[in-house]
Formats: structure tokens, sequence, C-alpha cells
């Protein structure tokens, strides 16, 4: 009671409608039309039909976004209600290399024509998309900013207020070698001082060095010192940096899709070099 036949090259696929018992004719485009969609046809052409599907074979369901080109390939059962019917998929004549060659640049021109025509409204469905993840992460990100602020002002000015002390309490102690030098003892007595002391020195850098594994960089160890007093301010105001560190890197990752989507599309086409003969 179904059968499927070629006319002009497309799929007629006849079947009998179980309400109104006539035979409908169904004419597929394979290349475009899915198994979902054509069991949609036939349920919309009969409201009497509750439940259609399509099986394989073996038993097996066969997904609604298959093609129907791939269907037809090979036999297969269509079930409507709760009645089975065997559908035999009739062969094709045998294409020729060269006409098979020109199906198949039909099908690719096909395939980027479709492209081209649905491709403006993907990239503003995507747009939309992606402006709503923005505006998402953003509100996540707002309060998070605003502690982030506030604990990295906090943990600034504790680390300018150790570079003002470490300051004074070397100008301290220069004044202090200073006066025990020409005031009170001589050269001679403060010379030994000086090196246990500058020799003292060199060991709180090399300790400072196989503590951390990095050179004492002025720079460097007041960017530790600023990290060590931000995650200390950050976990007692209970700061989750994990978290905002991933929004921020959500954030980014968004905003460079959003930046290659608004891109125009570039054409690059091959350079002939031309050779001018004589």
């Amino acid at each position: 009671e179904v059968t499927v036949n070629y006319r002009y090259g497309l799929p007629v696929v006849t079947l009998t409608l179980p309400t109104r018992g006539e035979r409908c004719q169904f004419t597929i485009k394979p290349m475009v039309v899915t198994v979902g969609a054509f069991l949609q046809d036939v349920q919309r052409e009969d409201k009497g039909i509750e439940k259609a599907e399509v099986f394989a074979r073996d038993g097996s369901k066969v997904s609604d976004a298959t093609l129907m080109e791939v269907l037809l390939m090979n036999d297969f059962k269509l079930v409507i209600n709760s009645k089975t019917y065997s559908v035999s998929s009739p062969k094709k004549g045998t294409l020729s290399s060269e006409h098979a060659t020109e199906m198949e640049d039909i099908k690719s021109l096909v395939h980027r024509l479709f492209v081209a025509i649905h491709i403006e409204d993907h990239q503003v469905r995507k747009e939309r998309e992606l402006l709503q993840k923005l505006e998402y992460l953003k509100e996540q990100l707002l309060p998070l900013e605003q502690m982030k602020d506030r604990i990295a002002d906090s943990a600034d000015a504790k680390t300018s207020r150790l570079l003002w002390v470490g300051l004074a309490l070397m100008s301290t102690q220069g004044g202090a070698l200073a006066w025990l030098t020409w005031w009170v003892y001589s050269w001679d007595i403060m010379e030994p001082v000086t090196y246990f002391i500058t020799y003292g020195s060199a060991m709180a850098f090399y300790a400072y060095f196989v503590l951390t594994k990095q050179d004492y960089v002025y720079p460097h160890a007041k960017d530790r010192q600023f990290l060590h007093y931000f995650y200390r301010k950050s976990k007692s105001q209970r700061f989750n940096v994990q978290q905002y560190n991933k929004l921020k890197d959500d954030l980014a990752e968004a905003e460079e899709s959003l930046r290659r989507l608004r891109q125009p599309l570039q054409l690059r086409l091959p350079i002939q070099q031309i050779n001018d003969k004589d």
C-alpha cells in the first residue's frame, strides 16, 4: 500500500491515508527534506494519524534528522498508528561517470547557495545570542568588579605603606651608622659592623630566592606583596577569585566571538600570473 516511484528525477511516495481512505502522493526533495519533515507532512494531511515513525530493516528507528536521500537508498518500514508498511525503494538507473560528476557539482552548488542565502540570518541570530550572553556576564561581574576594586585599593594602600616603612628603616639605619662612625666610634670599629650588615642583607636576598624561586627585583617583590595582601583580604571578604576569573575569561571569549562575527567576509581570489608574450 506504500509505493515509491521516481517522476522527473524526484521520488514520489504514495500511501493510503488511514482516516480518509484516499491514496495520497508526496513528492520528496531528497537533498532538502528530512524524515521528520516527511512524517509531519503525512500527519498534516490526515489529522487522524496520531503516530508516524520510520524504522530500518533491522528494526532500528531512523532519526528525524536523516535526509530522505539517505533513507531511500535502502528498504525501510513505515509505521502509521499501529500498522506497519514495508516499503521497497526502487533502484535508480546507473549514472555515467560524467553525469555523476555533474550531479555532485550541482549538489555542491545548491549547498553553497543555501549557505549564502541563510548565512545572514544565522549571523543575526548568533549575534543576538552573543549580545544576550555579554549582558548576562556583565550583570554577574558588576558586583564582583566593585568588590574587587575595593580589595585592590586596600591591598595597594598596604603595599605602599610597607614600601615607605622600608625606606624609613633604611634611612634610619644609614643615619645610625653615620652617627656611630663620625661621632661615637671611628671607621676602624664600624667597618666590620657594616660588612656584617651587608653580608646579612645578601643572605636575606638569597633566602628570598630560595623561598620564591625569583630574584629580588623591586617591582616583582612589590607585586608579590600586593597579591599576598589581595588574597588575604579576599578570603576575609569572601570574594571568589576563581569565579571572577572564569567570568572574565567567558566575557573575553564572547567579545572575541562577537568581533569575529562582525568582521566582513573577505573573498580570497587566486592570483594568476599572466606572462606577456612578445
